[in-house]
């Protein structure tokens, strides 16, 4: 079964473009769950321009709810996610000017702190995965360093979907990387930029076992509902 994790940072986006206490992202991760996702996603960004550390704290510590902390390389955020104890854990780039997310991390660069931390993860036993490009070459370092699961990288070609242009080669790629990685005991995963189509689309690929979705869930509950979208969504995962 293919599990849909369901991103709220934009539920404290909301929340914190008036500084106030409504929308509340417990309560949106309590929601979200009973409404039939599978796990909930939270990206604990250095600039806090939306989740923020208690925020983090109090999601980590619901009872029977499976959390998803994102964070960066930092050892500041690091020590904040053991500290916290989520079941899994994805690293991801950060930089300071973006909007979203731009792409997946330098491996290479980064290697010798990646492996520092992924080693600090497993001893505390929290999943831990890494996001990155649908690149071969960066499978293939991913099984090097020993994390449990990698999430690909979705951007370009959900961005050529909506685009209505040729993505025959990007999805091939993705395909390619899903299967290399499933061969070598890595669970893949995906997201970035998915919506309806881009689900459905990679839902056919078998080795993608869970999709990571956020800004197009809460920007159609606003006209549809949280329950509707979600119930959406995993009806789609069941189909291929």
């Amino acid at each position: 079964m293919k599990r849909l994790g369901v991103n709220i940072d934009h539920i404290a986006t909301l929340r914190n473009a008036r500084g106030e206490f409504h929308p509340d992202p417990i309560f949106a991760a309590k929601f979200a769950k009973n409404s039939g996702a599978n796990s909930i996603t939270i990206h604990l960004r250095e600039d806090r321009r939306h989740i923020k550390d208690i925020d983090a704290k109090k999601i980590c510590s619901i009872k029977n709810l499976l959390v998803n902390l994102e964070i960066s390389l930092s050892s500041e955020i690091v020590k904040k996610a053991i500290k916290f104890k989520p079941n899994f854990i994805c690293i991801v780039p950060e930089n300071r000017k973006e909007i979203t997310t731009e792409g997946g991390l330098n491996l290479k660069k980064n290697e010798i702190k990646l492996k520092k931390i992924i080693k600090q993860f497993k001893k505390k036993k929290i999943r831990t995965s890494l996001f990155i490009n649908p690149s071969l070459a960066d499978i293939k370092k991913s099984i090097e360093l020993k994390t449990d699961c990698i999430e690909i990288h979705t951007g370009k070609l959900a961005n050529l979907v909506k685009s209505k242009k040729d993505y025959s080669n990007e999805y091939e790629r993705i395909k390619r990387c899903s299967l290399l990685a499933k061969k070598n005991d890595l669970e893949v995963h995906a997201g970035h930029g998915l919506d309806y189509n881009t689900t459905k689309l990679l839902s056919k690929i078998d080795e993608i076992t869970e999709f990571n979705i956020g800004h197009f869930i809460i920007g159609e509950s606003i006209f549809y509902s949280l329950p509707k979208v979600i119930r959406k969504f995993k009806d789609i995962l069941k189909k291929k």
